[in-house]
């Protein structure tokens, strides 16, 4: 997944933080975002949308089954 390739790839040598933000070798700040978070995050329903933005708070990388679980309500 395209995802877990920037992730490996962009914090070589830098580091990594939360919600998907990593910063690489040379100090530059990345926020790495699947397209499947913009989706959950569109949803008109407002608790499924809270339940996804906290589920991502409490993540590094984001991690797109938790996501969906979150939004699904389990």
């Amino acid at each position: 997944m395209e995802v877990d390739d920037l992730w490996t790839r962009l914090p070589a040598g830098g580091e990594e933080s939360q919600c998907g933000w990593v910063k690489d070798r040379f100090g530059l700040w990345w926020q790495i975002i699947p397209s499947a978070l913009m989706e959950l995050m569109g949803d008109p329903d407002p608790v499924k949308t809270g339940r996804v933005i906290q589920a991502m708070l409490q993540m590094g990388k984001i991690d797109i089954a938790v996501l969906q679980r979150a939004h699904a309500g389990e």
